[in-house]
């Protein structure tokens, strides 16, 4: 089963279709469109951030590629075991993800790096279908409340039930563990909110859990 990611020029939010429009004009090298997930076809762990990063996935149209905050989890990753080959910050270094996929809650760039509550309701049935379709799917892993929340959503959960945490872990149907963490973002570890340690160690129960 396949999961249909958005079209370059969709819009079904105007806001966030206005803003790429404006940057198509502006900055006419970057992506400028939704970011598609990458990573395996039939993944065991998908990554769930919130949204494409200016500079970052905007810019390089892959996700958490080209900003701090994709240093921080492709080192993660690499450290443990979900890659083959060497990240450079490039869509072309040639790095592969192992039983991986990232994705965002959001996919195109919103304004200020905060979507608002209709344009996380009107990408979520991308996430809900991404999700349903793959039969192997062991762990989520959510970057950040609002990509929790969505996560949660997503999957038919209620939030009272599920609440967001650094580091909760709960066990879902179909066999699926889902993990939270604070967002990797430069912010949250410049501040100490979230530490390296901090980070690797959801990782590392992560690879426990998928051996």
């Amino acid at each position: 089963m396949s999961f249909q990611e958005p079209d370059r020029d969709c819009n079904l939010c105007p806001r966030l279709r206005s803003f790429l429009l404006e940057l198509r004009e502006t900055l006419p090298d970057y992506h400028n469109a939704p970011v598609p997930s990458f990573g395996a076809d039939n993944p065991r762990f998908l990554i769930v951030g919130l949204a494409p990063g200016m500079h970052g996935a905007n810019r390089t149209g892959r996700p958490f590629t080209g900003d701090w905050a994709g240093d921080l989890l492709y080192a993660a990753l690499t450290k443990y075991d979900f890659t083959i080959g060497h990240y450079d910050a490039r869509p072309d270094d040639g790095l592969k993800l192992k039983d991986t996929v990232i994705t965002n809650a959001v996919r195109c760039l919103p304004p200020q790096n905060k979507p608002v509550g209709a344009e996380c309701t009107a990408c979520r049935p991308f996430l809900t279908e991404q999700i349903n379709s793959y039969d192997r799917l062991e762990a989520i892993l959510t970057l950040g409340k609002i990509s929790h929340d969505n996560t949660v959503r997503a999957l038919g959960l209620r939030l009272k039930d599920y609440p967001f945490g650094h580091h909760k872990t709960y066990k879902l149907q179909r066999g699926i563990t889902l993990y939270s963490s604070y967002h990797c973002s430069r912010y949250n570890t410049n501040t100490k909110r979230l530490t390296e340690d901090m980070f690797f160690n959801v990782f590392a129960d992560i690879r426990s859990q998928l051996g």
